[in-house]
């Protein structure tokens, strides 16, 4: 009998575009179930929870879990790669995830850790032109690239600031 797929990806969703439904579409395509990780974080004023729901409102198969108060030191460096994937095992505890899916460089690094399949989706943004950052640094001009949920809630918190 062949092992069950399981991939998983992680990210502060902040906003989560059109770049993070292609990931996580190749994803829900190539696996049998699909974990994703929502981080905390001080990029913007969106709870976690919120962030987790507009996957869940688009994506009701895959699973959330949540990364409250993850490490702050991040890098590639050895010691902040061991740091944080000390912090992500333990989200992950009780998983056996098969392939890691990302569209950045770290995808290598918890692959390695995790002795699983690395999966870069569209790293060099070809297929979707976007990241959070710029969608962030001017959420008009991006639009185009979130769904009308999440651009509504969005500017809904944003202006909370």
């Amino acid at each position: 009998m062949e092992k069950k797929k399981i991939g998983f990806t992680i990210g502060k969703f902040a906003p989560f575009h059109k770049g993070h439904q292609y990931l996580i579409e190749t994803a829900l395509k190539e696996v049998d179930k699909l974990i994703v990780v929502v981080y905390d974080t001080k990029v913007t004023n969106v709870p976690t929870e919120i962030r987790a729901n507009w996957i869940k409102k688009l994506y009701p198969n895959v699973e959330i879990k949540y990364a409250h108060n993850p490490p702050s030191q991040y890098g590639l460096d050895e010691k902040s790669v061991k740091i944080q994937m000390e912090y992500l095992t333990k989200i992950m505890s009780g998983e056996e995830p098969t392939h890691f899916y990302s569209s950045e460089e770290y995808g290598a690094s918890v692959a390695k850790y995790m002795n699983i399949v690395d999966r870069r989706v569209d790293n060099l943004r070809q297929a979707v032109p976007i990241r959070a950052t710029k969608v962030r640094e001017n959420i008009e001009e991006n639009q185009k690239y979130l769904d009308e949920n999440v651009y509504k809630e969005y500017k809904y918190y944003d202006n909370l600031k």
